[in-house]
């Protein structure tokens, strides 16, 4: 006998399904666990939560975690999600209080502050003081760096160049600081003024400087003056080098950051502003065709995401950026709470903004890395086994009332999942961004929470509100009374109805309000993801010619997606619902499953 478990790595969950296969090939399924993923999905982090979800499995039927056999992996494509809530509404920023680019030489790492020094003026230096040197293309990387070495009594902390030799500079100094080149307007740096400089280590991206209180902690703001370097700081996010400036008030002019454009490259190259809204990314995504990559506007809000998202799987694996791509997107309009301008306690108004989740992929996603890592401290074969798709579609068939052709839609934390067999067990499968955390992410958005926690609770629970100590109105107007007197604090307030109790919401938001955003970012997010998904794998891509489709994955458990969906797909004639793996587990553990199923497949063939 043998012991062989699935590992599904989710965005979220990690997922096991531990069988027993007989000499004769019979399977047996035994048990089953999942645990919170640790780091981002396709990364050596996961190793911590499969290695947990195998112990609770075999913890249960009283085994332990040498006697398995064989681990057999999915294949796991990261997902990383992020929205751009500026981007309809155009970003003012001080161009005179700021450099911030993008040179391919900047040298040295770290950050510094102090006082502008022209390299001119170096006879104004006082002991005592640090200085960030000036140095327009006149003076050569030789001059510089014998300026620097040649006056040690000069606390120089950093330089800025206005030709591209900051790597020939840092190499002839004797005492290391960050030097930015590049800067083509160096002529309007005043001197004398308070300036913090920061470089970023190789293939990552600035971190204090494009954070308004990052910036704040350098220059030493006030409250009042981190408000009006927030433009700047979100301005800064995906650089590798900036410098900002502490200039008086009236040395400001203003210039605009633009919401940016998005490039697809496909079978067509396409090009659409972010200004025209979701529909009509959507629809350009679509006219791209087979998508290779996805990319935005330098300096843009657009741009500058997509570049962080870009930056943060390439930190992540530790590819190259050029090695990492975006593969599609899911765009949905929501609205971003903007503090209005003079409020005296707070107040926001309600700009429309662009929520975007991106698919990322790199050339090769380190699974071996994770299965060798595995193996060597399980001592057990691991396998990298199955792609995800294919092996729910496999997990999915064991639902009661399931028969060939089927089609599934895996509905997790980050993606969407969608597959059809055909009765010759042809498999079409594709990968959507855009699931249960940008619903999170909207949620959290729209309503200004700024709790993902308290995000993810509404989206997974029904409301109430309390009306007495004695009653509840629920948020589809049902009256229920209880027995027993309800907690006070909980009077007058919106809850959330879990399985361990009530939970609070502390904002004052209407019910009404919540239940709104909560079924709008689910339907902007599921029943948009479920019909492009669908429409890709549908043969001859007509929705028509797919009869049946079973929902699994993690918000296929969600208390009203599958009812939307099977609203949505009723006028096509298509039995819909959540599927019930091996008759047991209900939408869950498909891709575990799958992949032992698949194992028994293998042996056969």
């Amino acid at each position: 006998m043998s012991y062989i478990a699935g590992v599904d790595i989710g965005n979220s969950t990690t997922e096991v399904c531990v069988g027993e296969v007989t000499p004769d090939g019979n399977l047996t399924f035994l048990t089953t666990a999942s645990c919170p993923t640790t780091g981002t999905k396709g990364t050596i982090e996961n190793v911590h939560s499969v290695k947990n979800a195998l112990r609770l499995a075999m913890d249960r039927i009283g085994r332990d975690t040498s006697d398995i056999d064989l681990i057999r992996l999915n294949e796991a494509a990261p997902v990383i999600g992020d929205t751009a809530m500026e981007t309809l509404t155009e970003t003012v920023i001080t161009d005179s209080s700021m450099i911030g680019h993008n040179p391919s030489t900047p040298a040295g790492a770290g950050q510094a502050v102090g006082e502008i020094l022209l390299i001119g003026k170096l006879s104004r230096a006082v002991p005592g003081t640090d200085y960030i040197l000036a140095a327009s293309a006149e003076h050569t990387y030789e001059e510089v760096a014998a300026t620097v070495n040649q006056n040690p009594d000069v606390s120089i902390v950093g330089i800025i160049l206005q030709a591209d030799e900051a790597v020939l500079v840092e190499n002839r100094l004797t005492r290391k600081v960050p030097v930015i080149d590049e800067v083509r307007r160096i002529d309007r740096l005043p001197d004398g003024v308070p300036a913090a400089i920061e470089v970023a280590l190789p293939g990552q991206t600035i971190r204090m400087l494009s954070n308004p209180y990052g910036i704040a902690t350098l220059l030493n703001l006030n409250a009042d003056e981190t408000r009006t370097v927030t433009p700047i700081a979100k301005s800064l996010i995906g650089k590798r080098s900036a410098v900002v400036l502490k200039t008086p008030g009236g040395n400001i002019h203003e210039n605009i950051l633009p919401a940016g454009e998005i490039y697809f490259y496909g079978d067509r190259n396409i090009t659409v502003s972010l200004d025209e809204g979701a529909d009509r990314i959507m629809q350009a995504e679509t006219e791209a065709g087979d998508i290779r990559d996805i990319s935005g506007q330098p300096d843009t809000n657009v741009g500058n995401m997509l570049s962080r998202i870009r930056t943060g799987m390439s930190e992540l694996d530790r590819s190259e950026q050029a090695d990492v791509r975006i593969t599609d997107i899911l765009a949905v309009d929501t609205l971003a709470p903007v503090l209005i301008s003079g409020a005296l306690a707070g107040e926001t108004c309600l700009e429309k903004a662009v929520g975007i989740a991106a698919m990322v992929r790199t050339q090769k996603l380190p699974m071996q890395e994770i299965a060798a890592r595995l193996h060597q401290d399980l001592e057990t074969e691991v396998k990298v086994a199955g792609v995800e798709a294919v092996m729910a579609s496999l997990g999915a068939l064991t639902t009661p009332g399931t028969k060939l052709p089927l089609a599934i839609l895996d509905m997790g934390g980050g993606s969407t999942d969608a597959a059809v067999i055909s009765e010759e067990g042809r498999v079409t499968l594709t990968h959507q961004a855009g699931a249960g955390e940008l619903v999170s992410m909207l949620i959290e958005t729209e309503l200004g929470l700024g709790d993902r926690h308290i995000a993810e609770q509404i989206k997974r629970y029904p409301l109430a509100k309390v009306e007495s100590l004695f009653h509840m109105r629920m948020e589809n107007g049902q009256m229920t009374f209880v027995d027993e007197s309800i907690d006070p604090r909980f009077f007058g307030r919106v809850v959330l109805l879990t399985e361990n109790g009530l939970i609070r919401i502390e904002q004052e938001i209407p019910m009404e309000k919540i239940v709104q955003v909560r079924r709008e970012a689910k339907r902007k997010v599921f029943v948009t993801n479920a019909f492009r998904a669908l429409t890709k794998v549908a043969p001859d891509h007509n929705l028509r010619n797919i009869s049946t489709v079973v929902l699994v994955g993690g918000s296929a458990e969600d208390f009203e997606i599958p009812e939307m969906l099977m609203e949505e797909f009723a006028d096509y004639r298509i039995v819909c619902g959540r599927g019930n793996i091996r008759g047991s587990e209900g939408p869950r553990n498909a891709v575990a499953t799958g992949l032992v199923l698949s194992y028994i497949g293998e042996r056969v063939i």
